[in-house]
């Protein structure tokens, strides 16, 4: 009996979840698991939001005044625009233009050290203010969400870097590109928590 056919018969999972059914997943299995756990994080952070806001809505309400909007939006847009980066790194890796593919993996690379760049700046200047962790409610759950969001843009910019390598290898082409393809995907979700944190921090009061 196939592996197919034993999930058929195990019935665990509907037969329209299957990759035959349902189209091939992106990425691999790990790089869900581990986004999977990631969205856990940030979805406990967001909860802890929500619950900061209701208990202290005043202190959320003039909150958002204090920071530095402009930084903000400014990183929103580099973020946007390292997606599409991206995305064309991806088009061009399934073209088998590799070289166009590592340009574009550069630039989002520059993208995610422009942005932790000016978020470093936008914490030295959240300090001259006299703002830290202890400041209020509001900030403790500013710094606990966006530093956690510093550190994985941090970290997908070293992922960005060890592929640029694996392609200039060799290890990626048109056939077999899942290790790029699960950075892509994962730099996404840290793209769409971004879009997600923005307008809680800087926006809703």
């Amino acid at each position: 009996m196939s592996s197919i056919e034993s999930s058929n018969t195990l019935a665990i999972f509907p037969r329209r979840w299957s990759e035959k059914e349902a189209g091939r997943v992106p990425g691999n299995i790990p790089i869900w698991v581990g986004i999977l756990s990631e969205l856990t994080e940030f979805g406990i952070f967001f909860t802890a939001y929500f619950i900061a806001k209701f208990n202290y809505p005043e202190v959320f309400a003039s909150g958002p005044l204090s920071l530095n909007t402009t930084i903000g939006v400014c990183n929103t847009i580099i973020l946007l625009t390292s997606s599409y980066f991206m995305a064309k790194a991806m088009s061009n890796v399934r073209r088998d233009n590799l070289k166009k593919c590592e340009r574009f993996l550069w630039l989002t690379f520059v993208c995610a050290c422009m942005y932790l760049c000016l978020k470093t700046y936008e914490f030295n200047w959240n300090d001259v203010q006299g703002y830290s962790t202890k400041t209020n409610e509001f900030f403790t759950v500013y710094y606990y969400m966006t530093f956690n969001h510093f550190l994985h843009v941090g970290w997908a910019g070293c992922a960005i870097l060890w592929v640029i390598f694996r392609l200039r290898s060799g290890a990626y082409s048109s056939k077999e590109h899942s290790g790029l393809e699960a950075l892509a995907v994962y730099w996404h979700m840290i793209d769409l928590m971004w879009i997600l944190i923005f307008p809680l921090l800087y926006v809703l009061r």
